[in-house]
């Protein structure tokens, strides 16, 4: 489980700090599905239900790919590739010989990064997993196609045996095409929003070709949502939430998510989209941003310690570096850093995030703390958990629906409009 350490905050939180009442009401309405957008509540119970459906096939898919590919292409956008690229960043950012690379396409629709996934995969055998609830947003639309031609040019009548599709169980143009043609198909469910669908074939697909243990994550996951199904001030998604939303009361308009550990870098990302698309509604809501330390304290760093004062900061921490590497030591010691000597560069990065955090603190940001054991499964699931059932509690607290996401379609508008889609107006 998350542990939330609010030390860092306390001196910032207005009136009689974090309203754990209105955290146990916002909970309340979420576990009985009372509240808007009560129909795409079906994710914390995703975790069990996929192990007793879809999880077996999934696994039995990836080895499939993983034993005659050398590459997946996910293609999708939003909640449709962000889980699964922030999860494999996390766990798998570096395929070892005889690893099936997975390349990401389709979140735009920009020739230069198409043609650099094509340039990659050269003459590699290939699948594709194209990932739409409805199969006609246009970016993901526009890089199937792309992709099934290239399918079709080195497979012949075989392409459609590379093509799994993960779509509405019953409706829509990716749908029919998958039935149409033969392919491989998973579900997006229809009570799980794109954003809280990494726990589906969404996201574990990709994550099982990657190599990640899924089976192992889902166990996790499935453990970890019953535990924060605690209904006091000990659960840490009510700390989280009840907190930021203080914060947010007393001015505090801004979230910095940081982490130590370039490779939390796509999980931020996630976490952006989940909590941007959830809460920013209605002209309010915090605004989701993220850092990588200690890179960039070089380069946001004067702002973060003097710049307007509307910041609040979570940090990501791990109790355990996966690996042991000292400072050796120097005879002749020209850069000083013989007092470092021996020293294991995981205990001198635990001081410098200290040391971080005291000076934001000093300098007037309220800084929230997040830690988990170590990066692996384990972690990961308890980090998705946390994040989602903290979300969903923030945004109840708002006032929000955290479940809708209206404004994305006026880009979408303008868009098929310009480009001049037949009906657009």
């Amino acid at each position: 489980m998350v542990k939330v350490d609010l030390s860092g905050a306390k001196s910032f939180f207005i009136g009689n700090g974090p309203d754990y009442s209105a955290a146990a009401a916002a909970h309340k309405v979420l576990a009985e599905r009372t509240g808007a957008g009560a129909d795409f509540l079906g994710w914390p119970a995703l975790p069990a239900k996929i192990r007793e459906t879809e999880l077996d096939r999934i696994i039995a898919a990836a080895d499939k790919i993983r034993s005659r590919s050398a590459a997946l292409v996910v293609i999708g956008i939003g909640g449709s590739y962000l889980g699964a690229k922030g999860a494999i960043e996390f766990l798998k950012p570096d395929s070892g010989a005889g690893d099936t690379r997975v390349f990401f396409a389709g979140n735009g629709v920009n020739p230069d990064s198409l043609y650099d996934v094509i340039n990659q995969l050269g003459s590699c055998d290939f699948d594709v997993n194209v990932i739409s609830k409805s199969g006609t947003t246009l970016e993901p639309a526009v890089s199937f196609r792309i992709f099934r031609d290239l399918l079709n040019a080195k497979y012949g009548s075989k392409a459609n045996d590379h093509i799994f599709a993960t779509t509405d169980a019953k409706k829509g143009v990716l749908k029919s095409l998958a039935e149409a043609n033969g392919w491989e198909s998973f579900v997006v469910p229809d009570d799980v929003g794109g954003r809280y669908s990494v726990f589906s074939a969404v996201g574990l697909l990709p994550m099982a070709v990657a190599g990640i243990d899924v089976k192992k994550l889902i166990d996790c996951a499935v453990e970890e949502f019953k535990s924060l199904d605690e209904r006091n001030e000990s659960n840490p998604a009510w700390q989280y939430a009840a907190a930021r939303q203080n914060l947010y009361a007393g001015g505090k308009k801004v979230e910095l998510l940081a982490c130590f550990d370039p490779k939390f870098r796509w999980m931020a990302e996630w976490w952006k989209q989940l909590y941007g698309e959830s809460e920013g509604k209605d002209n309010i809501g915090i605004f989701p941003a993220s850092v990588e330390f200690t890179a960039d304290l070089h380069s946001m760093g004067q702002y973060i310690q003097e710049g307007e004062r509307i910041l609040m900061e979570t940090v990501v921490r791990f109790d355990e570096c996966l690996s042991a590497l000292e400072v050796p030591y120097e005879n002749s010691d020209a850069d000083g850093l013989n007092y470092l000597a021996g020293r294991d560069l995981g205990e001198i990065g635990r001081v410098i995030e200290n040391a971080v955090i005291e000076a934001h603190i000093s300098g007037g940001v309220p800084c929230m703390t997040l830690t988990v054991k170590k990066r692996n499964e384990e972690g990961l699931a308890s980090l998705i958990c946390f994040f989602e059932l903290a979300c969903g509690i923030s945004g109840y607290m708002s006032g929000v629906n955290p479940f809708n996401q209206p404004g994305v379609e006026a880009y979408k508008k303008n868009m098929f409009r310009m480009l001049g889609k037949p009906g657009a107006v």
